[in-house]
């Protein structure tokens, strides 16, 4: 089982602050910004990485700089709520790359979306042929975003930058 958050201490925690903003951080600097040597770091590391605190390192990319600019959120509303049903819907959703987050919602509508395309066109075309033909959905509403204020791995646009 993996570690909770009560086993954490400040240098753990101050392991993760580090590692959220700068995940390509040396060891060495890393023991240097906490105030320990290399090699209790690196077993600090180590212990984070195989109890699962840390899932693992990715690269963030600018969805804006490749053209996916257009972000869309999306109330699902299924026709049937039964384990089968949503089992069926969260298998076919994870196989749908323009969703990036799909969350299961205590309230009017069963599960939320964030949608990110090329444009209106490109959202218009997962909708009718993608979200819509996922199992049990019966409804839809979308709601488009404006601007993202705050997004993780994206600083905001200021308002001088924005086009």
């Amino acid at each position: 089982m993996g570690e909770k958050s009560s086993d954490l201490d400040p240098f753990d925690r101050k392991i993760l602050d580090i590692l959220t903003v700068e995940g390509r951080i040396s060891v060495t600097e890393l023991a240097r910004r906490i105030g320990l040597s290399k090699s209790p770091t690196q077993a600090r590391l180590k212990r984070l990485e195989d109890s699962g605190v840390i899932r693992g390192y990715r690269a963030l990319y600018d969805p804006i700089r490749l053209g996916r600019d257009h972000i869309a959120f999306v109330e699902v509303k299924l026709s049937d709520t039964r384990e089968a049903a949503l089992a069926a819907f969260n298998a076919a959703v994870i196989r749908v790359p323009e969703i990036e987050q799909c969350h299961l919602i205590a309230g009017a509508f069963d599960y939320l979306l964030k949608v990110r395309t090329a444009g209106m066109t490109g959202y218009r075309a997962v909708l009718a042929e993608k979200i819509s033909t996922l199992p049990h959905v019966s409804n839809t509403s979308t709601y488009v975003a404006m601007q993202a204020v705050k997004e993780e791995g994206l600083a905001p646009l200021s308002p001088a930058g924005m086009s």
